[in-house]
């Protein structure tokens, strides 16, 4: 079992709460005089779009959605499947995406592909951790938190095997 102490902090508590509250501002200046809905990707974004919510001053609704395209295997099948979709229309609607991590690009495009066919107003990605050098899909990004390189990352909402997603930290696991 991983204990903690295998784990490399890579981006701060502090670092963390900086870039959120500027990622509200980007938000916030977007998005002026509008509603928006902001989508959150379970479970590994809640942290981010908790901190996240706070640091927006413009009306929004807030919904959840579900995925998985890894089952019960450690690397992605490539395959996309929804276990929870939106509560809630989104036709006509300003859209947020908010997901902790992108690596290949294959949620995303999928989620942005679905709620594209869906006709809201607009459709934007806020991602807290962008890690470009494993997409194989291009997805666009609005808004950005922080460019990682190809490292395994764990806390503030990530986990490994269901554990860490409470470290205030990023940190990636210790080869």
């Amino acid at each position: 079992m991983v204990q903690e102490e295998t784990i490399e902090e890579l981006i701060s508590e502090s670092a963390i709460r900086k870039r959120v509250a500027a990622l509200g501002q980007e938000i916030n200046a977007a998005y002026a005089g509008k509603e928006i809905v902001l989508v959150g990707v379970l479970t590994g974004a809640v942290l981010f779009l908790s901190d996240l919510i706070r640091c927006i001053h413009i009306p929004i609704e807030l919904d959840f959605v579900a995925t998985s395209s890894y089952g019960q295997a450690t690397r992605s099948s490539g395959e996309v499947r929804l276990l929870k979709d939106v509560s809630h229309p989104i036709q006509g609607k300003h859209v947020l995406l908010v997901e902790d991590i992108v690596d290949t690009g294959l949620t995303l495009r999928y989620l942005l592909e679905t709620f594209q066919a869906r006709h809201p107003a607009s459709i934007a990605c806020c991602v807290l951790l962008d890690k470009p050098s494993r997409r194989v899909t291009d997805v666009p990004l609005k808004f950005r938190g922080f460019e990682i390189e190809d490292r395994f990352v764990v806390g503030y909402g990530l986990d490994y095997a269901g554990r860490f997603r409470n470290l205030p930290y990023i940190g990636a696991l210790r080869k």
